[in-house]
């Protein structure tokens, strides 16, 4: 997982003011349905959850993709959908991703929001610029989803490349190799990948954890009144 540069703190608001101009909320349901029908090796109900957190952000900035990353499958299966949402709802890639070293084996199981756990976050966030450091071409992910990610700069939680992250790996080790917590990808992908979702994206992390299922506030009501702080 590459170093970060500092990042300044900033509070963001819980995706209660209007959307800009024409880019009124997408209806979760019916965009559920198109999603499903663009990659239909996807889980229909993780994509189901993943447009419920995407229309929360809608309410407050405008989104070109969406990405869906279904922690429950192993790594050595392709669990990584990207789609485009403007005009038809389209699938851009479908990749293998890594997770976190202290995540699990081939199978991820635990997951966390604490700096140095080694292991990966669920939940809603959202890209914030690119840079280049230790691991090449890299992704900023913001995590908005309170508790479950909101320390995803802190821990410089990113998207990138590696070497790692490929079918060869995968067929000699029995399993994708491990990151320090980032979703990193195949690195012959990666500046094709990062460069698609740079700009006004959500990036969904799902498993079947029901802490995060019954409290997350982006899979809710989208907090009413409250705010998320990325500490």
């Amino acid at each position: 997982m590459p170093a970060s540069p500092a990042r300044r703190l900033v509070t963001v608001a819980l995706f209660l003011a209007p959307a800009a101009a024409g880019a009124s909320p997408t209806d979760a349901d019916a965009l559920a349905r198109a999603l499903s029908r663009a990659a239909p090796a996807a889980n229909p109900k993780v994509l189901a959850l993943a447009t419920r957190a995407l229309k929360c952000v809608q309410r407050s900035m405008p989104t070109n993709t969406l990405s869906v990353i279904d922690y429950s499958l192993p790594s050595t299966t392709p669990r990584l959908w990207v789609f485009e949402l403007r005009r038809q709802p389209r699938l851009l890639f479908h990749e293998w991703v890594a997770h976190g070293r202290n995540s699990g084996d081939n199978l991820a199981t635990r997951f966390s929001n604490t700096p140095g756990s080694l292991m990966s976050s669920l939940g809603t966030f959202v890209t914030d610029g690119t840079y280049t450091g230790h691991n090449g071409y890299s992704l900023r992910l913001k995590g908005i989803d309170g508790r479950f990610n909101d320390r995803a700069e802190e821990r410089a939680i990113v998207i990138h490349g590696a070497r790692y992250v490929s079918k060869a790996f995968a067929s000699s080790q029995g399993r994708l190799g491990r990151s320090w917590g980032c979703p990193a990808v195949r690195a012959g992908v990666a500046h094709k990948l990062i460069d698609a979702i740079a700009r006004q994206s959500v990036v969904f992390a799902y498993y079947p954890d029901q802490r995060w299922l019954q409290t997350s506030r982006l899979l809710g009501d989208c907090g009413g009144d409250e705010a998320l702080s990325s500490r």
